[in-house]
């Protein structure tokens, strides 16, 4: 809620369609954790719980509780099914989603080797009992294609399979899918993403740092859907989006004035 009296950018109330929020646990600690989620649920979408923490944390089942309390939804990482898949062991995943009442799953081919047809398979079945997030983009930078009209096709092949939404791979570094190894936007995959026909309300941009948001903010808006994000970033990507933060000072203005503000 906006008291201040300033022209600020609109925000959806939750639950948002767009302009949503993911944040990463990659295995802290569980008072840092609750404090964050109830200190700063109106700004959180999402928890994802980073490739296969979920497995070895001893208070996963405090943390959710914490969530469903705070009507945060979550998800595990996508190469916690990755590894599922690759021993064979789909129907033991669905049962361990199941068993922490998981609504979202996420389906990717970060790691393994398979095509991303082969993995919109996998989509299609998952999307009978949960709601998917697919990712695209590989792990290793070194095999994500070069040419942006792959990313494209494959994120259409994802959400004609049954994805709600597409994820953009660039891993909990920064360093790999839309990101080159030094950390540095691939501004012309971007750029190609946001110029194709696709509905960028059914993407979300992983962007890990204060970088990245700051690009992603500027390049596609207030609304952008970013996931990855910290959990010491969660207020201070808010001030990002609403331009109360140097970075994003003049962009937020001009969307301002362009939606007919004084």
């Amino acid at each position: 809620m906006n008291l201040s009296g300033l022209h600020l950018p609109q925000r959806q109330e939750k639950p948002r369609q767009h302009g949503l929020t993911v944040l990463i646990d990659n295995g802290i600690p569980l008072q840092h954790f609750k404090d964050t989620i109830c200190s700063n649920s109106p700004y959180i979408d999402f928890v994802k719980f980073g490739w296969g923490t979920s497995v070895i944390s001893c208070q996963l089942d405090q943390k959710i509780t914490c969530l469903k309390e705070q009507h945060i939804d979550y998800f595990f990482g996508g190469t916690l099914f990755e590894k599922f898949l690759s021993q064979g062991k789909i129907s033991k995943y669905i049962e361990y989603c199941k068993r922490y009442d998981c609504k979202y799953v996420e389906i990717s081919n970060g790691t393994i080797d398979i095509t991303n047809k082969e993995k919109t398979v996998f989509i299609e079945e998952f999307a009978r009992e949960f709601i998917v997030f697919s990712e695209v983009g590989r792990k290793d930078s070194d095999l994500n294609g070069e040419n942006p009209l792959n990313w494209v096709d494959w994120i259409k092949e994802d959400i004609a399979a049954g994805a709600h939404k597409v994820i953009t791979e660039a891993r909990e570094s920064g360093t790999s899918g839309v990101c080159q190894t030094n950390g540095d936007l691939r501004i012309d995959l971007i750029d190609g993403i946001i110029s194709s026909n696709l509905d960028l309300q059914s993407i979300i941009f992983e962007a890990p740092n204060k970088k990245l948001q700051t690009a992603f903010v500027k390049l596609v808006g207030t609304n952008v859907n970013l996931a990855n994000i910290p959990f010491t970033d969660c207020l201070s990507l808010e001030t990002l989006r609403l331009g109360l933060r140097s970075d994003t000072f003049h962009i937020m203005e001009e969307e301002v004035y362009h939606a007919g503000y004084e």
